[in-house]
């Protein structure tokens, strides 16, 4: 009986997360899944690669088009993929996944792996949508997507906002991939000129974006007219800034996402996860090229588990969510991008509390 009240007792002392860590473990989903996961960043390397490859090879517009369409959604594969590694999900050899985010991030498309480290993992995973904290949440001073940016506006900018932004967007997203190349070189220079904070990891970035720039822009100009060269750079380059927003932005940007209070980084953990982030419904091979991103609550409360657990993990976490009164979302992927450009036209609220989402448990009222 003692020993029954003390399990009892210490049952109750388990903060919920714990209770779901320990489901998770208990189903295995902490094991590296190394061999498909590798499998199918292979896949995406080889739509890639050959889909460029095709590009270039002829001279059919319609032949080019499906091939440059082709190559973007490898190239977004490979990138939700490596997003697996630089969490560290993709193996339990720790060089491993480094390199693979140096190769998705850093080596095809010129981000520099330390910068999305701190910025996607350090910063936005703990304080997703927290405004003053996750610099995903703010677009400022380019765009004001949430009511308080919105409201201390005066004069030409509120006029901007008002009138222009929203139309500007589409092509704005033109240049996302840009925007991160930018600031990755402003965040990693720094730390490369000042000896007391540099590291083996920065000169590694450093090495590898020169790579970037040397495979992409310098040898082709050998064989190719160098404007040809830098149009494809930057064709390629804007329709994977199209990409990685319907990849990324659904999460986090649609109404059911909230923006909310750093205030609110005391609040509940599970809570601020699911409080600020929705899941959005794929096919096969939009579940194939999203790589987990689709399923992003089971992705930022276990960020260690390799995201082809998440469709068979998700099934238990909306159970346990609605349970215990969490709120658990899921929209059509269309759906989510399009309320995700609404933000663009319609500025979101802030919230400085997060438990008025929280329901009844299921059960409770019985």
């Amino acid at each position: 009986m003692n020993t029954d009240h003390a399990a009892q007792a210490t049952d109750q002392a388990k903060t919920p997360y714990q209770e779901l860590n320990e489901i998770v473990r208990q189903h295995g989903w902490l094991e590296k899944a190394s061999g498909r996961i590798l499998a199918e960043l292979g896949l995406h390397v080889m739509l890639h690669a050959g889909g460029m490859a095709l590009f270039i090879a002829t001279d059919n517009l319609w032949i080019k088009a499906a091939a440059i369409l082709v190559s973007t959604y490898g190239g977004l594969g490979i990138a939700t993929n490596t997003h697996t590694s630089s969490h560290y999900a993709t193996s339990r050899n720790l060089w491993l996944n480094r390199a693979l985010t140096y190769f998705g991030y850093t080596f095809l498309f010129g981000t520099a792996a330390t910068y999305w480290w701190n910025k996607h993992c350090v910063v936005h995973h703990p304080a997703p949508n927290v405004i003053d904290v996750d610099d995903d949440a703010d677009v400022m001073p380019f765009f004001a997507i949430n009511e308080r940016d919105y409201a201390a506006s005066r004069g030409l900018r509120r006029f901007y906002y008002d009138h222009v932004q929203w139309i500007l967007i589409p092509f704005a997203l033109a240049l996302n991939t840009f925007f991160t190349q930018y600031q990755g070189w402003r965040y990693l220079l720094p730390f490369l000129f000042d000896p007391k904070r540099r590291k083996r990891a920065h000169w590694i970035d450093l090495a590898v974006l020169l790579a970037h720039i040397a495979v992409f822009i310098v040898v082709p100009m050998f064989y190719f007219a160098p404007l040809s060269v830098l149009g494809f750079y930057f064709l390629r380059n804007a329709l994977m800034g199209y990409a990685m927003f319907i990849a990324f932005a659904p999460a986090h940007f649609p109404d059911e996402a909230l923006f909310i209070d750093k205030n609110q980084m005391k609040e509940d953990y599970i809570l601020r996860q699911c409080a600020t982030t929705i899941n959005f419904r794929t096919g096969f091979l939009g579940r194939l090229v999203c790589s987990g991103v689709d399923y992003q609550i089971e992705h930022h409360l276990f960020p260690g588990v390799p995201h082809v657990y998440y469709p068979e993990m998700s099934k238990v976490l909306k159970k346990f969510c609605e349970e215990r009164g969490y709120p658990y979302r899921t929209l059509g992927w269309w759906e989510a991008t399009w309320k995700s450009l609404l933000v663009f036209y319609r500025p979101k609220k802030i919230f400085d509390r997060t438990d008025a989402l929280r329901h009844p448990p299921v059960g409770a009222q019985r």
